[in-house]
């Protein structure tokens, strides 16, 4: 557990190419994950009077045309903070943080009005339903009255609206983003659908597994929808399009946690994944791929695969907070848990001096998990990283506050007295937390990796003071690790206590308790 290392720290469609199974999968090697580069505005076809105009064009002489009323309003948010970004979120409200009817000159992960001050919150883009009730505390406008015939609730049954809305694209100007239209009974009917997998080295014979409950979201102007993909990484977006779509990953996962963050101001990272056809596309993504990318699913698919774990029925380890959130470093080398969304304390001069120049940014989109992979290369070792910090999230959550931040403050305190002995020696004010939390994170972390791959030697953090070795030597005689969780109350402080805790609830198994702990005494 480290976290003040941690902190100091042309619009393009995927060509396709054949995947290990002979599958097709989009190519992002063209892509840029870094800031979006906008070009000209354009005109929004759907915009309610380019609408109208198109229905008149196609029905002149219709008495019965309707007269189209506002479905929609493309409209931008200013959130001041965190609290009130959730607020929109918790409205349901799908945001980007570019404008939506602009040319894309470089895709990218994300953008920030030159308007808007560095470390401060961007503009968020949304389209919202014509009878959305606005925040009252929040800071929007109103950029465009639009009709999207898929959200109409009453459409006249003799007109062919995706002839509107194409029409409309060539009154607009957009006709070259049109696609054939698709015939009566295709398959699909411009539904886009399709698969996001990646590579494990080390699993599953090297074959594709799932990016697991990731939101697929796609738009063409203001006509959104979105997805989540299956365990195996399938998807289906609801609506139909007919023209080209832009496709990104958002990290805010099925399960509820997050990984982050974009410029350190959105609480789920998105990855772009440029412009496709209206069928969908298929992502394959390997070690090879963009590191942005490839990092933020294998921790996905870590969190995720973590969560369904812990809802096993022989499993009692509490799972994580819903809401967890994640950030991603990819220039420092260590990680950390301090729960800090959650409640855990990081205030006064210790933090200041610890934090520096970063303490800043807390203000915003608090981490409860920090991961830094500078000299993680593979999936697994991500992988394994994850798996760590998730084993001290449980613990937080069977624990508390209080007594997490006794182990963030002993963290700290030993990263600057210490030499950058992030754990300290042992022997400093309340380092039994650490010794207990550490134990059980590194005991995790190993029963985790085997788990997962099978033939391995379980050692991580046995050279360490703390001695997960206990943990193991018990494990391995039939004290799981659901029977080692429950023993972790907020009492539980030191290595003493945890032995005592253990014995009381498992007398049988007294004699192994005593041998693992006796064993590895310093």
């Amino acid at each position: 557990m480290f976290l003040g290392a941690t902190l100091l720290a042309l619009s393009c469609r995927p060509d396709e190419m054949s995947g290990p199974d002979g599958g097709r999968y989009a190519n992002l090697d063209a892509l840029s994950h870094e800031q979006i580069v906008l070009g000209d505005q354009l005109e929004d076809p759907y915009s309610l009077d380019i609408m109208q105009q198109s229905l008149e064009v196609l029905y002149p002489t219709k008495a019965s045309a309707p007269r189209l009323e506002v479905t929609d309003y493309y409209v931008r948010f200013l959130p001041g903070d965190d609290t009130q970004f959730k607020i929109l979120k918790l409205m349901d409200v799908n945001l980007l943080d570019h404008p939506l009817d602009y040319e894309i000159i470089r895709e990218g992960d994300y953008y920030h009005d030159p308007a808007i001050e560095e470390g401060n919150i961007t503009w968020q883009y949304a389209v919202v339903p014509r009878d959305f009730q606005f925040p009252q505390d929040i800071r929007y406008e109103i950029l465009d009255r639009c009709f999207i015939p898929d959200n109409t609730a009453t459409k006249a049954s003799d007109v062919d609206w995706e002839a509107v809305e194409r029409e409309a694209y060539r009154l607009s100007g957009n006709e070259k983003m049109l696609l054939p239209r698709s015939k009566a009974g295709e398959e699909g009917d411009g539904r886009p659908s399709g698969s996001i997998v990646i590579i494990d080295d080390k699993y599953n014979g090297g074959e594709p597994v799932g990016v697991s409950g990731v939101m697929v979201s796609v738009n063409s102007f203001v006509k959104f929808s979105s997805a989540y993909t299956d365990a195996s990484g399938s998807y289906t977006i609801p609506k139909s399009f007919s023209s080209e779509i832009r496709y990104r990953l958002v990290f805010q996962n099925q399960k509820g946690f997050g990984i982050g963050v974009n410029l350190l101001l959105v609480p789920a990272s998105v990855s772009t994944l440029g412009s496709g056809p209206a069928s969908g596309i298929n992502v394959l993504i390997d070690k090879d791929s963009e590191r942005k990318l490839f990092s933020r699913c294998v921790a996905n698919n870590a969190v995720y695969d973590y969560f369904v774990r812990c809802s096993r029925e022989d499993v009692t380890v509490t799972p994580p907070p819903a809401n967890l959130r994640l950030w991603l470093f990819q220039n420092l080398s260590n990680s950390s848990a301090p729960m800090l969304q959650q409640g855990s304390f990081l205030e006064g001069k210790l933090v200041d001096e610890y934090l520096g120049e970063y303490k800043g940014i807390l203000a915003s989109f608090l981490p409860d998990i920090t991961v830094g992979l500078k000299y993680q290369e593979d999936y697994s070792s991500i992988y394994n990283m994850v798996q760590h910090e998730l084993a001290h999230s449980s613990h937080f959550v069977r624990v508390g506050t209080a007594y997490w931040n006794k182990y963030i403050k002993h963290v700290i305190s030993s990263f600057i007295t210490s030499g950058m002995k992030v754990y300290g020696v042992g022997t400093e004010p309340d380092a039994g937390y650490c010794e207990v939390g550490e134990m059980w994170a590194y005991y995790m972390q190993n029963v985790l990796y085997k788990e997962r791959y099978g033939n391995y030697i379980s050692d991580l953090g046995t050279s360490f003071w703390f001695c997960p070795q206990i943990l193991l030597y018990m494990d391995d005689r039939g004290i799981t690790d659901s029977k080692i969780f429950t023993a972790l109350r907020s009492t539980v402080t030191d290595r003493d206590k945890l032995q005592q805790a253990l014995t009381d609830l498992y007398p049988e198994n007294k004699y192994v308790i005593d041998q693992a702990f006796n064993r590895y005494l310093n």
